[in-house]
């Protein structure tokens, strides 16, 4: 009988144990969908519609760990981007600040809320919009662009700063609802 309890109790343990490995911070699990591709970062990874082309390091710019784009007649019509460690901050809150910043002068932020990526119990998201300058082979100038920044700190603390611009219409809202879900921060 003895031996019967124990190892019920081991059973009890063990099962609270997984089910307590399967909480923490992971806000849910994300979704990457069929046939996209990956950027995989050391602090997070987040998905990229078919028609993207991931950049190499040679081609992205210098303070962005990974970055895919979509072009259209020889023009980029979006862009998805992901830096690492781009400012000091202590919250997503803070992040948020320096991440505003960085956008563009002239660029119109129409918002900033929490939303919710796997892997992290806090993050920020700001929504803005900027005509484009007609330079460095994107949209033609004048081009409304709508863009979007995930933000927050990963496992180690360190900021994440995603940004997907695209000329309005190149990307349906759909394709940004999919790239949002599938944030994972580790």
């Amino acid at each position: 009988m003895k031996t019967r309890r124990a190892r019920l109790a081991a059973a009890l343990l063990t099962t609270a144990v997984a089910l307590t490995g399967c909480g923490g911070s992971d806000s849910g699990a994300a979704s990457v969908p069929e046939g996209w591709g990956t950027l995989t970062t050391k602090g997070v990874d987040v998905a990229y519609p078919k028609g993207y082309a991931e950049q190499s390091a040679a081609e992205r710019g210098k303070h962005n760990a990974a970055a895919a784009v979509r072009t259209e007649d020889g023009r980029k019509v979006s862009v998805i981007t992901v830096q690492l460690g781009f400012t000091e901050a202590n919250s997503a809150e803070q992040a948020a600040i320096a991440a505003e910043a960085g956008i563009q002068l002239g660029a119109k932020v129409e918002g900033q809320k929490d939303v919710e990526l796997a892997g992290t119990d806090e993050a920020k998201r700001i929504d803005f919009s900027f005509e484009a300058t007609g330079e460095d082979g994107g949209p033609a100038k004048g081009t409304p662009v709508e863009g979007v920044i995930l933000t927050g700190l990963d496992s180690s603390d360190t900021t994440f700063a995603i940004r997907i611009d695209a000329a309005r219409g190149a990307l349906p809202d759909g394709d940004l609802d999919r790239i949002v879900d599938s944030v994972e921060v580790h």
